[in-house]
């Protein structure tokens, strides 16, 4: 592949990076799509690195959710809350662009909870403890999707 190709596919996996931190763009399998696409256009070996690639990613894929379940379980968090939390966030981005996320993220928990336990401390705590397990799975996806970038930026390299 051509280096400017090879750029392109690097400015697609800063998206997909940066669609991590900044929720708006499914950014782990941007990441791994990229990669998939150079695979395709490099072939033969160049698979072997998008497969080491994409199997880190699904792996940091399944163990947000599996990381995020259970910090919710330990701290007594519906998943109710957090599909509120969701839905609201959605909402707040379009109202107050990228921030709006967040606020209406924990403005969604905080409700959710709030109708849940009928009483604003616990409500507080609720959300408190939703938006942990957000940042958690937030930074496993990242540090997954960071790990796919270094085996295809080696497997780049190489080449």
């Amino acid at each position: 592949m051509s280096l400017g190709g090879e750029l392109l596919v690097g400015a697609v996996i800063l998206v997909g990076l940066l669609g991590i931190v900044f929720p708006i763009l499914p950014g782990g399998l941007l990441v791994m799509a990229a990669i998939g696409v150079w695979a395709a256009i490099v072939g033969g070996w160049a698979w072997g690195i998008f497969a080491a690639a994409a199997l880190v990613i699904v792996l940091g894929e399944v163990i947000k959710y599996l990381v995020a379940g259970r910090s919710l379980k330990s701290d007594g968090i519906p998943n109710i809350t957090i599909a509120v939390g969701g839905v609201l966030g959605i909402f707040g981005f379009f109202v107050i662009p990228v921030i709006g996320l967040f606020i209406g993220f924990v403005l969604g928990a905080l409700l959710a909870e709030l109708v849940r336990t009928r009483n604003l401390r616990a409500a507080w705590r609720g959300a408190v403890s939703a938006s942990k397990a957000a940042v958690i799975t937030m930074g496993i996806e990242l540090f997954a999707a960071l790990l796919g970038t270094a085996i295809w930026l080696v497997g780049a390299g190489i080449w």
